[in-house]
């Protein structure tokens, strides 16, 4: 009988240890929401923000109107991980195949899709703007936030350093998330005003001639064309976000020395004539308008109707070219074309030198000289990504003093 009185307790204990660590394991992968991890590394680290998502809140509450949390986790890691290849057709198709190649992933491309999250752009974009704002900025990122790195930070610091009570949206549905809320995390702690947004383009477009061209596209009337989509989608999407709300947009590649006050309704030429002194070539890079300016209607109306997704440029700094050198000659235009030197100091074919540190004192002379130069008419300097993403940033180099003296945090400089 005493034996069997121990057998009873010991069936007790184990169903009282078996009850009590299913409902921890249960407790632990509803907390977390990532039932399909073991208790490794990334399991903790994912626990740890939750658990510390209530202080980020509290801490940036007066700056942000939203802290991201996702709709579905795997939403966040599928967005991330795809790195976009999905909107790159393969090459040599022909208009008819890549037409059907797009109609055929259409629902694998989030940034076209409508969700709670993107219905709230236009309220969250207002929330934002609703501080007091020194100037409205705007920027894109159609990649995975994974990719945005030490170069894209400093802009961003770039741009706080010479604006210190901007209010910054970038339209992003990766960085609108915990990981993009972590790489923006440095600046709202130190109070400036950035937000990620998803754009809800259906509803952005609404109004515009941008609606009709995104309408074609998905029904398969528009060739997507060989270049990247995201490309051509960042250089509607600035138009389109300016048209409605004003402001100033910026690529993420640009060091900003100085601040835009006083700047209104201007462009900034990229190229002239070395004779004529006449501007040659614009650029989109960084572009400042009112909102409802009657140019930013032209330039989304050329886009609809001359988009060519297989010529590079032609849908970017071609397009705000040849839509201003056609109407230059109209009464009440008001756009001011601001010459190279204010944020196009250096062509993408030299931006390398600015690079490299100075082997002699001929090149240390060049730099000073450079750097003396950058603080007349110079508001920014495009870095030219795409040639330069690969250079190492050299010590003593024009763009390693350009980065110490206009950066905030000033971390990973030399990259």
């Amino acid at each position: 009988m005493f034996g069997g009185r121990i057998l009873v307790r010991s069936k007790l204990y184990i169903m009282f240890f078996f009850i009590t660590f299913s409902a921890i394991t249960f407790l632990l992968c509803e907390d977390t929401r990532v039932p399909h991890y073991s208790l490794n590394y990334e399991s903790l680290e994912k626990l740890q923000l939750v658990l510390e998502e209530p202080r980020f809140q509290k801490a940036t509450q007066s700056a942000l109107s939203h802290v991201p949390v996702e709709e579905e986790d795997d939403e966040e890691e599928e967005v991330d991980r795809g790195n976009q290849k999905p909107l790159v057709p393969p090459l040599n198709l022909t208009e008819k195949e890549r037409i059907a190649w797009f109609q055929k992933r259409f629902h694998e491309f989030k940034i076209f899709k409508s969700s709670n999250l993107t219905r709230q752009f236009h309220a969250r974009v207002l929330g934002l703007f609703s501080h007091e704002c020194e100037a409205q900025f705007f920027m894109t990122w159609i990649s995975p936030a994974s990719s945005f790195g030490s170069r894209e930070q400093l802009s961003l610091e770039s741009l706080f350093k010479a604006h210190p009570q901007a209010c910054l949206a970038i339209l992003s549905r990766t960085l609108d998330s915990k990981q993009g809320f972590k790489i923006l995390k440095p600046l709202i702690d130190r109070g400036f005003k950035v937000e990620a947004v998803t754009p809800d383009l259906p509803l952005l477009f609404q109004g515009t001639p941008a609606e009709e061209w995104l309408h074609d596209l998905i029904k398969g009337k528009k060739d997507p064309g060989e270049i990247p989509l995201p490309q051509n989608l960042s250089n509607l999407i600035r138009l389109v976000v300016l048209y409605k709300y004003g402001g100033i947009y910026i690529d993420t590649d640009f060091i900003i020395l100085k601040s835009f006050k006083g700047l209104r309704n201007c462009i900034g030429a990229q190229s002239v004539n070395p004779v004529s002194k006449h501007w040659t070539t614009l650029n989109n890079a960084v572009l400042v308008f009112d909102k409802n300016h009657p140019l930013l209607l032209r330039f989304i109306e050329d886009f609809a109707l001359n988009f060519n997704g297989n010529k590079w440029g032609q849908n970017g700094p071609y397009l705000v070219t040849r839509v201003v050198e056609r109407v230059k000659e109209e009464d009440g235009l008001n756009l001011t074309v601001l010459p190279p030197m204010a944020f196009y100091p250096v062509d993408w074919t030299g931006i390398d030198r600015w690079f490299q540190k100075p082997k002699n004192s001929e090149e240390s002379s060049w730099v000073k000289a450079k750097l003396i130069e950058l603080r007349g008419e110079t508001y920014g300097v495009h870095l030219w990504n795409k040639c330069s993403s690969e250079l190492a940033i050299e010590k003593a180099s024009v763009m390693a003093i350009l980065i110490l003296q206009h950066c905030l945090l000033c971390n990973n400089v030399y990259i």
